[in-house]
């Protein structure tokens, strides 16, 4: 019997360790199953573009992985059940479970509401193509001296304020910031953050504490209204609590707690990656939920399945975070380097060049996507005892 593979989530860091996964195990010896609620790869860093109007090209997974020996099944996961090592799904095709002998649970994050009234029934968010399409449709009915409110100063609500911006000028858009906008950036960068917010006409309300969100306006700590026909919440972002439900030994975030090789500290034949795994870096601070985490940690995570099944050496991937990659706008951008201790370094690239780069890397990351085993050896690595004889099935 071959040992059975099963990635949850066809995410960043789900696709890309799938592909990892059948590029370099042998098909005779591994099964490799992909569960995913939707048909499509969903770009989610450039949801806030989708919302605003613009058409993303489709990639659908059967295609991406035709070919690879990965099999595909559309299904949403409804628990895990780590001690009979099965996973519960719903489809259109009815419920079921899936076995496996090793699980990379890569399931992402969604947004978070922390409990604020009205967010759930009033505002919109960009964490999913569904949500996003439905803001897209709200903003494509709004007309001009339209109010769009976004709440949260961090990487999406200021890419989400700027495209909306300058996609939209005839609208009136405003950031919601706990703080003061940018805080985290060296002085530099900050003055060109606040420019381009000038520049498009985005009103900033900074030190506001969103309270609640009604449907027409949002209510700062101080009791004042800020007016918005369209609330965005991009307020930080939670996982999904079948990991803690399952009985997998979680942080206070929901998060799977791992190893240095992205392994569960509570359930050895489960690894986790991306938005979903708690995971120290070099620094000895949790890594960030990001695109840059999701690389990471898939990276390790593979590494460290294929080496165990294999008899090899773990490898061990950096997880180091390098900075922050602002979009905009579409002609615009900051990438902001950072220390050892995630503090901002005085050197930003700012403008033109940085747009360029970013835009290199979510074509990068789109062609990754496309192409998951690009590369493949003519030869794969067997498993540690594996044999070619029929019927046997490699042990974990």
């Amino acid at each position: 019997m071959k040992h059975r593979i099963v990635v949850l989530g066809a995410g960043y860091a789900g696709a890309f360790a799938a592909g990892n996964l059948a590029r370099r195990l042998s098909p005779a010896d591994t099964e490799i199953t992909v569960v995913n609620a939707v048909p499509d790869f969903v770009e989610r860093m450039r949801l806030h573009q989708l919302a605003s109007g613009q058409d993303l090209a489709l990639r659908k997974l059967a295609d991406v992985f035709a070919g690879t020996a990965v099999r595909l099944r559309l299904a949403r996961v409804t628990g895990i059940d780590p001690e009979r090592r099965t996973v519960a799904v719903t489809g259109d095709d009815g419920d079921g479970e899936l076995a496996y002998d090793t699980l990379l649970y890569a399931l992402g994050s969604s947004v978070a509401h922390h409990g604020v009234p009205g967010v759930a029934e009033h505002a919109f968010d960009v964490t999913g193509r569904s949500s996003a399409l439905r803001l897209r449709e709200r903003l494509a009915g709004l007309g001009a001296g339209g109010t769009v409110l976004v709440v949260g100063e961090g990487l999406t609500g200021i890419e989400t304020a700027t495209e909306f911006a300058e996609a939209r000028p005839d609208l009136s858009v405003a950031l919601a910031a706990r703080g003061e906008l940018g805080a985290w950036l060296s002085p530099k960068a900050r003055r060109h953050l606040r420019r381009a917010f000038d520049r498009l006409g985005v009103t900033v309300h900074e030190h506001t504490g969103i309270e609640a969100v009604e449907p027409t306006r949002a209510i700062a700590a101080d009791g004042s209204s800020v007016p918005a026909d369209v609330t965005v919440w991009t307020a930080g972002f939670a996982v999904h609590p079948i990991a803690a439900a399952s009985g997998l030994e979680v942080a206070e975030t929901g998060q799977i707690v791992v190893d240095r090789t992205m392994r569960s500290v509570s359930h050895p034949d489960i690894y986790a990656a991306g938005d979903c795994a708690y995971a120290i870096g070099e620094n000895g601070r949790p890594l960030p939920m990001s695109c840059a985490s999701a690389g990471f940690t898939n990276m390790q995570a593979t590494a460290a399945i294929i080496a165990r099944l294999t008899g090899g050496k773990i490898p061990t991937v950096g997880l180091k975070y390098y900075g922050n990659h602002i979009s905009l706008g579409r002609r615009d951008a900051i990438f902001q380097m950072v220390d050892g201790d995630v503090r901002s370094k005085s050197w930003y690239l700012g403008g033109k060049s940085a747009a360029r780069l970013k835009s290199g890397v979510l074509k990068g990351a789109s062609l990754g996507i496309a192409h998951p085993t690009f590369g493949m050896p003519k030869r794969r690595r067997r498993l540690a005892g594996a044999t070619d004889r029929p019927g046997v099935r490699v042990p974990a």
